[in-house]
Order: C-alpha cells, then sequence, then structure tokens
C-alpha cells in the first residue's frame, strides 16, 4: 500500500503544486487548510507522515504538535518560511523528526520524507522468531529499550519517543560509556545522504534529555562532551 502523507498549510498554492510532486511519487496525499481542520483528522486517521507549516491561522503548526504529541508519535516534518536556529531548534525540541525552510526544492522535500518514512518502517519491520527475543529487549541499568515496538521506559515508567529519537537514544545506549560523534549519530539516525546540521542532533539530544526528565528529575545519564560528542552512562 502506498503511504499515505498529510499535508498542512495554509499556502493553496504549495498544497497544489506539493500534492501533484508527492502524488506523481506514488504517495497518498491528503490536504488540509489550518491546524484547527487538520488535528481531528490526523488523530483519528493517522497518515504514515504529516508535513506541518508552522505559520498557519486557527492554530499554528506548533500548537498541532504539541496536542498530536500528547497521543500520537506520528513522523512530523516541519515546513516553514521561518528559517532560523531558534525556530529549527524549537521544532525539532517539540518533537519534529525533521524540518525544511521555505522556499524549499521539492525534490529535497520528498528525499526528506523517504527518509523519515524508511526510518519509521525499519523500526516497524518485525523480526523471525528466532532472532525475536534477542532483539527485541535492549536493557542498560534504569533504562529498557524494546526494538520490536518502539518502547521505552525509565525504572519502569513509559517514555515517548519519536522515530528519530528512538534511533539515536538506541545508538548511544548500544555501546554504554563510549562516546558517538554528531556524525555518528545523524549516519545513524538518518542513514540517507541527506544533508542534516549539527544543531538538529543537538535539539534531539535536549528533548530525550526533557523526556525523561519528565519521569525522573535527576537523570543524567545522556552526557555531553563538549567538541567530542555524546555518551550514554549506564550508572
Amino acid at each position: 500500500m502506498p503511504a499515505t502523507i498529510a499535508l498542512v498549510d495554509d499556502d493553496r498554492n504549495i498544497l497544489t503544486s506539493v500534492s501533484i510532486a508527492l502524488q506523481a511519487e506514488g504517495y497518498t496525499v491528503r490536504v488540509y487548510s489550518d491546524g484547527a481542520s487538520a488535528l481531528k483528522a490526523l488523530t483519528d486517521t493517522p497518515p504514515d507522515l504529516a508535513v506541518l507549516d508552522i505559520k498557519m491561522p486557527r492554530m499554528d503548526g506548533m500548537e498541532l504538535l504539541l496536542k498530536l504529541r500528547e497521543k500520537s508519535n506520528l513522523p512530523v516534518i516541519f515546513l516553514t518560511s521561518k528559517d532560523t536556529e531558534i525556530d529549527e531548534a524549537l521544532g525539532l525540541a517539540m518533537g519534529a523528526d525533521d524540518y525544511i525552510g521555505k522556499p524549499f526544492s521539492q525534490r529535497l522535500l520528498i528525499e526528506r520524507i523517504r527518509a523519515v518514512l524508511r526510518r519509521a518502517q525499519n523500526r516497524a519491520q518485525p523480526v523471525g522468531e528466532a532472532e525475536e527475543e534477542e532483539a527485541r529487549t535492549l536493557t542498560r541499568g534504569r533504562l529498557s529499550m524494546d526494538t520490536a515496538r518502539h518502547r521505552v521506559t525509565w525504572d519502569g515508567k513509559e517514555v515517548q519517543l519519536t522515530v528519530t529519537e528512538f534511533l539515536i537514544l538506541e545508538t548511544l545506549a548500544m555501546r554504554p560509556g563510549f562516546v558517538r560523534s554528531r556524525d555518528q549519530l545523524m549516519d545513524a539516525a538518518y542513514q540517507d545522504d541527506v544533508y542534516v546540521d549539527d544543531r538538529t542532533i543537538d535539539s534531539h539530544i535536549k528533548r530525550l534529555r526533557k523526556k525523561f526528565r519528565a519521569v525522573d528529575s535527576q537523570f543524567e545519564a545522556i552526557e555531553t562532551l563538549y567538541g567530542v560528542g555524546y555518551r550514554f552512562d549506564e550508572e
């Protein structure tokens, strides 16, 4: 079945042109002109991925993403005319999987959509029975990651992560105590020939810490080694 992409943008020209481009690639496309009208549809019948504009009437993309994240880990790409470091960091910190500024290349957008969908699909792929028990759970101290079900707990308390956040954390947790550079984390999380800025990884790390500190205010397991990268401390 073709993947379903939801486009949420108040610019009719963008909705039309991007819809045509995505349909030409074989995707099913649903369009919404504002966040308020999109919220119920995205919650009741989730697409495979949503592309959200930030600046929209009635409900902007930031608010829409916050409401979606209360119930869903739906992969999200922000598409916006705002192209500052603060906006990018904020969008990623709120749980977006990727971020593209306007004006943009439709080819780049399609590549980013493919990359995020591939990461989500790889995470959801079933494993064989012989591999299932071994592959399913990664335990590191108080951290438990069910890689088959995309479920993470800390001290038994569930922590909801996006696909990208999950892959970054999994990469760090696979070898506790070992430093992973930003480039290594980008390669593990994106696995595609797509440009990703260093700030993107930093924003995802900040979001991971925030989520874990919501269940444990003393969480310090993800360490920063300035100028080098990050590591997971198994305690």
